[in-house]
């Protein structure tokens, strides 16, 4: 079937298989937050981002097998259910180095801009953005047989950037960031936000100089 990325609270995930990397997004919680599942083909290793709430939920997808849980940001929509999967898992923390102290379960691999992450075989590298948080991160998978893959948290969505709080400066910083950072990457680059449905870097391009003239 073919992946649409429009997932509801208590419905089904929605499957996207890719060459070396099947992707599953499961949205949870009170705020309709995105979870996302990684697994590498070759080797059968998982990671998960954002294990925002409904801990059952995230676990019946997972599994007992997760080697990584990887939280964008240290609002506590993202890290709901954080405790409770890696208790289930065993699964390592990862968090951007800014703002893993505020998030309350241990960050065991503070991650910085260009780092690597690695899910088995696949690669993702981690984009770091500031403004809707100090250090909220982006994972970016290259895919060598197709089109990147962005998973952006709150940084990135349809129609906008994330909420920065009418704060002029943090608006600026992730502006910045974002067009730097991500829209350098081609129009086909599928965006995988922290809530709601999927966009394109090509969707979303044209609109950047009306986010810019009206500041959020």
């Amino acid at each position: 079937m073919t992946y649409h990325g429009a997932v509801k609270v208590g419905g089904p995930p929605d499957v996207r298989e890719l060459a070396h990397l099947i992707i599953t997004k499961i949205a949870v919680g009170p705020y309709e937050n995105n979870a996302y599942l990684l697994r590498c083909r070759a080797t059968d290793e998982q990671l998960l981002i954002d294990a925002a709430a409904d801990a059952p939920v995230l676990l019946e997808s997972v599994g007992d097998q997760l080697a990584t849980v990887v939280t964008t940001h240290r609002h506590a929509d993202h890290w709901g259910a954080l405790a409770e999967v890696v208790a289930a898992t065993g699964a390592r923390t990862a968090a951007g180095r800014i703002d893993a102290p505020g998030i309350p379960v241990p960050t065991d691999l503070p991650l910085d801009d260009g780092d690597t992450l690695r899910v088995g075989q696949v690669d993702l590298t981690v984009r770091q953005l500031t403004g809707h948080t100090p250090g909220a991160i982006v994972l970016a998978y290259d895919d060598p047989q197709g089109h990147p893959h962005l998973f952006t948290g709150d940084c990135l969505f349809p129609g906008g950037i994330g909420n920065t709080w009418k704060d002029p400066a943090a608006f600026d910083s992730l502006y910045r960031d974002v067009t730097e950072k991500l829209f350098v990457l081609p129009d086909e680059t599928w965006v995988y936000p922290g809530h709601g449905n999927d966009t394109t870097l090509g969707a979303e391009r044209p609109h950047l100089p009306e986010w810019r003239t009206r500041g959020w």
